[in-house]
């Protein structure tokens, strides 16, 4: 890739961002090593790399990145006797143990059957040494010392050091408690120079404790002074340190052995952390800028939805669709400076490189890019003082640099193409240039403010014109992008709202000529073309909006009634409970009273006295009120047809029936609802208009019925959920107590999506995967409260 287009197109802030977002240093070195590749092959394989990354990052929001280190240099350093310290001992047990993580980290995300590829193929890569990192974490502790459990020889002379370094202190500290000692002593401590104990003596009294002194203070005025009563002790404690430091190391020197052995593994360690850190600080950084994986193509096709340049902050950015390389070849983009140009060309410039970097590009799903054997641009202002070359002469280098070297599979970008010279003579060379690349099949976008070039768009197969939209009323540009609209000259325009003269702008105008005049007449009424449709477009929305608005508020009714009816439900049902226990009771004490008369008077029990109880058993009885069947007009019994608007007596609404679905039944459209309803409870109140259709919610053919399962399989996710939306509110209304939905194994992210909407749904009771035989984890079965 040319080194002059990474350059100019911004790559390296890129890289710089994509830093950020690294754990390790091994990663670091990764990332700054970037760069776009012009092998298809390695562009797919890097963009699957970077969108299994995000898909790790989607679903656990992080990964166990930590403690990495580059452990190769002592792997080597150790491999040919060197000592390691322990620090470094501790570097490697920490590359080691983060190893282990990664690897159970991968191996448990791929168990919940997410398809992992890569990550799992790297995974096999890393060898487990768990004995090594146990023999370095005992021996050493998170602070880089040596523990006393390292060896029992080490823990037996640490004994001892303690033993004696007590026995200095007590003598030493008997001296400054002593009388004399606040006479005699600067200061009442124990302080340590030369690796061993001394007390601070004034200089008057440097002679009342003899022995060594070691040290004096700035002024001369304080001696530290190794008493002669601890010299000895002193020198016993120094011998036992200087055999400490040699078991230390030795102990050192057999860690350092022992990794030795494993030289290989820990280097293949290194590479494979350090390639899933680079992973994942691609996909992280893609989450920043809000990117998604492009699709790639070898055959020079860009088509670019919503693209945005990843260097400008996303709330201050415009974000326009490009496309270039499958009916025109070519874009010639006209118009006035600072309305946007460059932006675009840099926007597409750097996201092919991006892409072909491995990396997520700043645009909508479903963006497509390609693989280009190189990428030359001709971009910004430049003068060569070195070369005594003017601006021009500068752009004209680079140009003559480009011809000689792009070909089909190249992506060119110009910028100010022709600019720096006498117009005339610029727009000619412009032309000759774009014409020149153009032969050759190169995909070619080129800015200009040159006139001549707006007719270039209309007369050369393979060129379409563009511009970036300019608002008169604001005397600003929007940045949009309008490809097939030549740029126009608005000095006219902007002149007049600047408070020019009318008739000197008429004078003006008359100077224009009249093909000039026309093409700006033809530009201006694409524009007003454009404007419409754009306005059409939003109105469409606005309506797509209101509908998707009436449907929910129709779902919110709907889950209100059911609500309600499950209330009034469970309410008759209390009262039922309560007039059949209060008839139980009275049945009861009937008996009671009966079996009583019966003891009393010996089964004697008269006749009228067996009517009375009899009658308290009838008022015992629960009294229902039936509801009174409505009447029915004289209409009543006509023979019913489908499109009649009939009265659905048990509901009391109007309705349309649909089709007859047994002897004595009919499918009826009440509002929104479709039910089975039986002949005797319709009344007819008239037939349709001839003239008049059925209602807008009838569905005929074979997908009126709702099928117990739905296939999400292959859907994109948003489509996957409107589709999921709409089949639960059908099986609601079809009064389906359960019912699957089939989604496939895949990502996961599909599953994870339709699941997250069922649980929030408030129609639905509980979601559970299916079966062995109902599809396992591909499925969700879900039932309705």
């Amino acid at each position: 890739m040319q080194e002059r287009a990474l350059k100019v197109l911004e790559f390296n802030k890129v890289k710089d961002q994509l830093l950020d977002y690294v754990s390790s240093e091994v990663g670091r070195r990764k990332a700054e090593k970037i760069q776009p590749s012009t092998d298809y092959e390695t562009v797919v394989r890097l963009q699957e790399e970077t969108d299994e990354a995000a898909t790790v990052l989607r679903i656990k929001g992080n990964i166990p990145l930590g403690g990495i280190f580059d452990i190769k240099p002592h792997a080597k350093r150790a491999v040919i006797g060197g000592m390691l310290s322990p620090h470094e001992l501790m570097q490697v047990a920490s590359t080691v143990h983060a190893s282990r993580q990664m690897k159970r980290f991968i191996q448990e995300f791929s168990e919940e059957e997410n398809e992992i590829p890569i990550l799992m193929a790297y995974s096999e890569e890393i060898i487990v040494l768990a004995d090594l990192e146990t023999s370095i974490r005992n021996a050493i502790d998170e602070n880089g010392e040596v523990l006393d459990s390292a060896s029992e020889t080490l823990r037996s002379l640490r004994v001892q050091l303690r033993t004696r370094e007590a026995r200095v202190r007590e003598r030493l500290e008997s001296m400054i408690r002593s009388s004399n000692a606040q006479k005699m002593l600067s200061d009442a401590i124990i302080t340590i120079r030369n690796d061993r104990f001394v007390i601070p003596v004034k200089q008057e009294y440097r002679g009342n404790y003899g022995g060594i002194i070691h040290d004096q203070s700035s002024s001369g005025q304080t001696l530290f002074i190794e008493p002669q009563s601890v010299v000895q002790l002193n020198n016993e404690l120094q011998s036992i340190k200087v055999k400490e430091q040699q078991e230390i190391e030795k102990i050192l020197i057999a860690l350092s052995a022992y990794t030795s052995e494993f030289k290989a593994e820990l280097e293949t360690i290194v590479d494979v952390l350090a390639q899933i850190d680079f992973m994942f600080a691609k996909a992280r950084y893609a989450k920043k800028i809000k990117g998604s994986k492009p699709k790639v193509n070898d055959e020079g096709r860009i088509s670019l939805f919503k693209a945005r340049h990843p260097l400008i902050p996303i709330d201050e950015v415009v974000a326009n669709d490009i496309a270039i390389g499958d009916t025109y070849t070519s874009i010639v983009i006209t118009g006035p400076n600072t309305g946007g140009k460059t932006v675009t060309l840099k926007t597409v410039g750097l996201c092919t490189l991006m892409a072909q970097a491995g990396l997520q590009i700043p645009a909508l799903d479903g963006s497509e890019i390609a693989v280009f054997d190189a990428v030359y641009a001709d971009i910004g202002d430049e003068q060569s003082i070195e070369q005594s070359l003017s601006t021009f002469s500068s752009h004209m280098v680079n140009i003559v640099d480009i011809l000689e070297k792009a070909q089909y599979n190249s992506l060119v970008l110009f910028d100010e193409l022709g600019a720096g010279t006498d117009p005339q003579e610029g727009a000619a060379l412009a032309i000759s240039i774009l014409d020149e690349v153009n032969k050759r099949g190169t995909r070619v976008i080129a800015t200009t403010h040159y006139p001549e070039l707006k007719a270039y768009g209309y007369n050369r197969e393979g060129v379409i014109n563009a511009s970036v939209e300019f608002d008169i009323e604001t005397l600003s540009p929007t940045y949009k992008l309008l490809i097939g609209v030549p740029g126009r000259s608005n000095a006219f325009e902007i002149s007049k709202r600047l408070g020019l003269k009318e008739d000197v702008i008429n004078v003006a105008r008359s100077y224009i000529s009249a093909d000039s005049s026309q093409v700006e007449n033809m530009i201006a009424s694409l524009e007003e073309s454009r404007k419409q449709a754009e306005a059409d477009r939003e109105e469409a929305n606005e309506l797509l909006k209101d509908a998707d608005r009436l449907h929910k508020d129709l779902q919110k009714q709907m889950a209100e009634y059911y609500t309600k009816k499950e209330t009034l439900y469970e309410k008759s049902a209390v009262k039922a409970n309560e007039i059949v226990e209060k008839a139980k009771q009275e049945a009861e004490q009937i008996i009671h009273d009966l079996r009583k008369m019966q003891i009393e008077k010996q089964a004697e029990v008269k006749e009228h006295e067996l009517i009375e109880a009899k009658k308290r058993l009838s008022e015992a009885a629960p009294a229902l009120k039936k509801k009174q069947s409505p009447e029915r007009n004289a209409d009543g019994k006509r023979k019913l047809t489908p499109g009649d608007e009939v009265k659905v007596l048990t509901f009391g609404q109007k309705g349309q029936l649909l089709e007859k679905s047994g002897d004595n039944e009919w499918h009826v459209q009440i509002g929104i609802l479709k039910m089975k309803v039986e002949e005797k409870d319709l009344e007819f109140i008239k037939s349709p208009k001839k003239a008049e259709t059925k209602p807008l919610a009838t569905v005929k053919g074979k997908d009126y019925h709702v099928s117990l399962e739905l296939d999400l399989r292959g859907e994109r996710y948003e489509n996957a959920l409107m589709r999921v939306e709409k089949y639960i509110d059908d099986a609601l209304l079809a009064n389906y107590p359960r019912v699957s939905i089939i989604h496939g194994k895949g990502t996961g992210a599909l599953r994870q999506g339709v699941q997250e909407y069922l649980r929030n749904h408030r129609s639905v009771k509980k979601i559970r995967f299916g079966e062995a035989g109902e599809g396992g984890t591909g499925v969700t079965v879900v039932e309705f409260k």
